[in-house]
C-alpha cells in the first residue's frame, strides 16, 4: 500500500473525531446559553429626554426616552436603567378655538441597551406622570390636553365683572348692567378666538410603556460590564403646570 494512502487512512478517522468534538462543543455552548424573554404586558417606566407639544410637533417627529428602573427576568436584569427608547409621533391634533382638545399619538419603536444591543418592537403608553395635567386615553392610545371649560367660564366671568364695575362707576345701576353685558360679550369673543391648552409632555416627564409583544435576549447579549458610562441627561423642568392653574391670559377689554 502506498505511504500516501496509508497516511490518509490514519488521518481521516482523527479528522472525523476532531470535527465531532468541535460540533459537540458548539452544541454544548449553545445549550448552556440561556434565553431571557421579556413577556408582553411588561411595563417599563421611562423618562422623556426631549419635549413634545401639539403646538409644534408634526406626525413623524421622533421622541427620545430612557428607562429609569431595572426590568428583571428570572432574577437577572435584562433592561437596566439608562436603556434608550425611541418613539414616533403618529398623529397630531391642535386644540380647537371653540371645542376640541389637543392630542397626539405616541408609538414606541426601538429599545437600545447600554451595551448597544438593539431590538425593534412595538409598545404603547400605559400611564403618565401624576404631575402631568394631560389625560391618557388607554383605549385609543392618545394623550390629550386637559379640558378648559372652567377656564372659559372664568374668562367670561372676569370680563363680565370688570365691565359691571366700570359701568357702575360711570353711570350707576344702568351702567352696571350695560357694562356687564359688554364684558360678557368681550369674554365670549375672547373664548371663541383663543385656542384651548395644547397637549404637552415636557422633558423629565415619566411615562410608562407597556410591551404588546415579547422581546427575547440571549444571555451573551446581557453583559453590561463594558458598557460606556451613562451620560447625565438631567430631569429637566418636569411637566408643565396645568393651564387651569395659570389663570386667565385673556387681556382685560376695558381700561381702568
Amino acid at each position: 500500500m502506498p505511504i500516501r494512502a496509508l497516511l490518509m487512512l490514519t488521518v481521516s478517522p482523527l479528522a472525523i473525531v476532531a470535527q465531532e468534538a468541535t460540533a459537540d462543543s458548539k452544541t454544548d455552548a449553545k445549550a448552556a446559553s440561556k434565553i431571557y424573554l421579556v413577556e408582553p404586558g411588561t411595563k417599563v417606566p421611562l423618562s422623556m429626554i426631549n419635549s413634545v407639544s401639539t403646538k409644534s410637533a408634526q406626525p413623524g417627529d421622533r421622541v427620545y426616552l430612557e428607562s429609569v428602573f431595572p426590568i428583571l427576568v428570572d432574577g437577572k436584569i435584562v433592561i437596566p436603567p439608562g436603556s434608550y427608547v425611541a418613539g414616533t409621533i403618529t398623529k397630531i391634533q391642535r386644540p380647537g378655538k371653540v371645542k376640541g382638545r389637543g392630542e397626539f399619538y405616541l408609538r414606541f419603536d426601538t429599545l437600545t441597551l447600554p451595551n448597544g444591543v438593539t431590538r425593534d418592537f412595538r409598545a404603547t403608553v400605559s400611564n403618565l406622570d401624576g404631575r402631568a395635567s394631560e389625560d391618557l386615553d388607554r383605549k385609543e392610545g392618545s394623550i390629550k390636553s386637559e379640558g378648559n371649560k372652567s377656564g372659559d367660564a372664568r374668562t367670561v366671568g372676569e370680563t363680565t365683572a370688570a365691565g359691571a364695575s366700570i359701568g357702575a362707576i360711570a353711570a350707576g345701576a344702568r351702567g352696571a348692567g350695560l357694562g356687564a353685558a359688554a364684558g360678557a360679550a368681550a369674554g365670549i369673543a375672547g373664548v371663541l378666538f383663543t385656542r384651548g391648552p395644547d397637549a404637552v409632555l415636557a422633558r423629565g416627564t415619566t411615562v410608562e410603556m407597556v410591551l404588546d409583544r415579547a422581546i427575547q435576549y440571549d444571555e451573551s447579549e446581557l453583559d453590561f460590564s463594558h458598557a460606556p458610562p451613562r451620560p447625565s441627561v438631567g430631569e429637566g423642568s418636569g411637566p408643565l403646570p396645568s393651564k387651569k392653574s395659570q389663570g386667565s391670559t385673556f387681556p382685560r377689554p376695558f381700561p381702568l
